[in-house]
């Protein structure tokens, strides 16, 4: 995975999943962000750093559509416009970044290698998911918790895989050659 910045679409597998969005249709926009979170939730050993960081991708998106969310502003993120996600996507967003950040994730052990514990890159996953969690708590209806139940019994068969390529940008999917990019892709 080439990673350039702590931004959650800085690396070559985020913005291959970009593309994969702007070449989905409306609807499929919506699947491809669902499958994303869904694999991160469902991964039972060693998340691998490639699902988790379009699970931290697809969870931006989510979170930028959330009230007072953080903008993604990137110009490796999608250039096609998103559909408005279902607020259900909220919750699988908090459980698919809660997973990233866990034990036995292969991107959270790199970035705290690389920048610690409190670097950067665990700051920008902690935003998304407080500005998660307060969507949720905020559209909860009385007696309802707004804390994410467990997941549910999700298997990784029962994931659909999507169109995601993460060939590290050669499939030629994208031209990366807008302003800003540097890094030969």
């Amino acid at each position: 995975m080439g990673t350039w910045d702590t931004g959650h679409f800085d690396n070559d597998t985020a913005a291959d999943f970009a593309a994969d969005l702007d070449e989905a249709t409306e609807a499929g926009r919506t699947d491809l962000v669902r499958a994303a979170l869904l694999r991160a939730i469902a991964a039972e050993e060693y998340l691998d750093s490639d699902e988790a960081v379009v699970a931290v991708a697809a969870a931006a998106l989510v979170a930028e559509q959330c009230p007072g969310g953080p903008p993604v502003e990137t110009v490796y993120g999608p250039d096609e416009p998103l559909p408005r996600f279902p607020e259900e996507l909220r919750v699988l967003a908090v459980r698919a970044l809660d997973r990233v950040t866990a034990d036995r994730s292969e991107l959270r052990d790199l970035w705290a290698e690389a920048d610690g514990e409190a670097g950067a890159w665990q700051r920008g996953t902690a935003e998304l998911r407080t500005a998660l969690a307060a969507a949720i708590s905020t559209a909860a209806s009385p007696g309802i918790s707004p804390v994410p139940a467990p997941a549910p019994s999700v298997t990784a068969s029962s994931v659909p895989t999507g169109t995601i390529t993460g060939d590290g940008g050669r499939s030629g999917a994208r031209d990366r050659t807008r302003a800003g990019d540097t890094h030969g892709r």
